[in-house]
């Protein structure tokens, strides 16, 4: 652990995050664990340790200590050893339903209690009991504990679903996948009471570790797949298109036809599908177009590269076509000399090694690269709108003047400030920008709420852009806090998808009404420069603002909103919501 730990130290950039686990149980070596998976995804922790079983205490008769530390994140580690009341044979069905009652209302008010501090929450349900007193007539009868925890189970699901910044930890799938034997160890109980065994704390860390980096929007957004004996078995170029394996007429195509049936219900949760493949492109798109028994169409695709390339080469090109980051991607291919390749030219890349296709689902859920805490809208679109994206960059080669190819894009949309109807997306966004970014805060959603309910501390904008190929969602957003006549901009953030429409200009013209209305006299702002955001190193100089101080760990800017001001977008038409 040390010297994994001193490793990854290594780093030049973390995301900060205070983090309280409080338990019912022994929690040190699950702290340990946890921040070696989360300094991994580039997040440093500051952790708070609750006493041994105090969970409840400490939440609900807070002395202080919770509520100065200020955590990003509180993390309940409860297990079925933490219910209080559990049903025994003796008991009437009435005495059951009202223990249920009872044990519901106690989860419910810790749960709320916790949300409370202003801190997302991570809570875990309940894995079921290690003998059962009915047999399998436990999942029946009203006094069976089996019963019991089930119908917990689902008042927690129910509760969780309908709350903001409340996140479950699900560890009766966890304890089930891994197998109820191997997941708790009376020995661990009584010697360290650990609730769950020694050696499975790695798969306990790892999902909450999971949690917590898709909340600070640190998920993969694409999968770039090899095409032979990885979507289907056999070679088309030398099998032909009727030669390869692929429906459920035969045991060799299943595996590849339930994994395209995997990648396309990925597709629908907003994740881009790619292919970088050695073959000839007319033949290689024959296994979409002329096999209709599978599940992928040819149109499923954001990028098609099926030539000679090295695939190194052919995935670069997809990088930069989709501009977002290289650590966004995953790529499949059933070659471990190609995933080698790709591993040495592209080392930021994931790429899982695959041995059979029986295992390519799993290798790719397991790894929870796209685990997910939110899911919008624009999740829905995201495929669309890289490909109206891609069909808008394909019409700008017809035009030798920008300005006139940024109006013959007939851009629309709506601007206003935050509202609770947008607030997942506007999480979202700011967890998931770093090109656009001028200052890399993260928000979590209760911060985000904070700002829609103090309109007089801030003044926070959000934008719509539509144009002529398709809606392209909610792509910008801005955080700027008042004190007194002067605005400091806190977080400015706009999609890769948008960049150089003149969008930002637009945004900040509605930045400078706001602060008119509000007769404020200055704007500030700052640039904090990453790895990743030297894009808008000098977009500030650009729109108009005085830089006032230049060093290499920040740029400083001011603002006079009370001179004359025109308005500088010119060919975007929004409409004020």
């Amino acid at each position: 652990k040390k010297s994994i730990k001193k490793e990854l130290l290594q780093k030049e950039k973390f995301i900060d995050k205070k983090i309280a686990i409080l338990s019912g149980s022994t929690i040190g070596e699950i702290k340990n664990i946890l921040e070696l998976f989360l300094l991994e995804y580039d997040i440093k922790p500051e952790f708070l340790i609750g006493g041994y079983n105090r969970y409840f205490e400490e939440l609900m008769f807070d002395d202080g200590t919770l509520k100065n530390f200020a955590p990003d994140y509180i993390y309940i580690h409860t297990s079925i050893k933490n219910i209080k009341d559990l049903p025994t044979p003796e008991d009437s069905d009435e005495d059951v339903k009202q223990k249920l009652e009872n044990e519901f209302n106690r989860y419910r008010a810790v749960c709320e209690k916790a949300l409370s501090f202003g801190a997302v929450v991570i809570v875990n349900n309940f894995e079921m009991p290690f003998y059962r007193m009915f047999g399998s007539k436990d999942a029946v009868v009203p006094q069976g504990v089996v019963n019991f925890v089930t119908k917990l189970n689902i008042k927690i699901r129910d509760y969780i679903a309908g709350k903001q910044n409340l996140y479950l930890n699900d560890i009766n799938y966890l304890s089930g996948l891994i197998g109820l034997d191997n997941w708790f160890s009376l020995e661990n109980w009584y010697l360290y009471k650990y609730a769950c065994a020694v050696d499975k704390i790695p798969d306990l860390a790892f999902s909450i570790a999971k949690i917590i980096k898709s909340t600070l929007g640190k998920n993969k957004k694409s999968v770039i797949l090899d095409l032979d004996n990885t979507l289907w078995g056999g070679i088309i170029g030398d099998d032909g298109v009727e030669g390869i394996a692929i429906g459920n007429e035969q045991p060799a195509g299943m595996s590849y036809t339930e994994f395209q049936s995997y990648l396309k219900n990925l597709r629908s949760l907003g994740i881009v599908l790619n292919v970088s493949s050695k073959n000839e492109e007319d033949i290689a798109k024959q296994g979409f177009t002329k096999r209709t028994e599978a599940p992928l169409n040819y149109e499923d695709f954001l990028y098609f590269k099926a030539n000679w390339n090295p695939k190194s080469v052919n995935i670069s090109s997809i990088i930069k076509d989709m501009n977002i980051g290289e650590d966004a991607f995953v790529f499949i291919d059933d070659n471990p000399a190609e995933r080698e390749i790709v591993k040495q030219q592209l080392p930021k890349i994931r790429v899982p090694d695959v041995k059979s296709p029986e295992e390519y689902i799993k290798a790719i859920d397991r790894a929870g690269y796209f685990e997910i805490t939110t899911f919008t809208d624009d999740d829905k679109k995201r495929n669309e709108q890289y490909k109206t994206r891609a069909k808008a960059r394909a019409a700008m080669a017809e035009f030798s003047d920008y300005a006139s190819y940024l109006k013959s894009l007939e851009m629309t949309g709506e601007i206003g400030s935050f509202s609770m109807a947008h607030i997942e997306r506007i999480t979202q966004l700011i967890n998931k920008s770093n090109q656009f970014n001028f200052t890399t805060r993260r928000y979590t959603t209760s911060e985000v709420e904070e700002v829609i309910n103090n309109k007089d501390k801030y003044i926070s904008c959000y934008a719509k852009l539509i144009d002529k190929f398709g809606d392209n969602g909610i792509t910008t957003c801005m955080i700027a806090s008042v004190n007194g006549d002067v605005a400091n901009i806190d977080l400015w953030v706009m999609s890769c998808r948008v960049l150089k429409r003149d969008l930002e200009l637009r945004v900040f013209d509605y930045l400078v009404e706001q602060c008119k209305k509000r007769g404020i006299k200055t704007i500030e702002a700052a640039y904090l420069p990453t790895a990743k955001n030297a894009l808008v190193k000098n977009q500030y100089e650009e729109i108009g603002l005085k830089c006032v101080l230049d060093s290499p760990e920040k740029k400083l800017y001011t603002f006079d909103v009370t001179r004359n001001y025109e308005n500088k977008n010119k060919v975007i038409d929004m409409k004020e919501v």
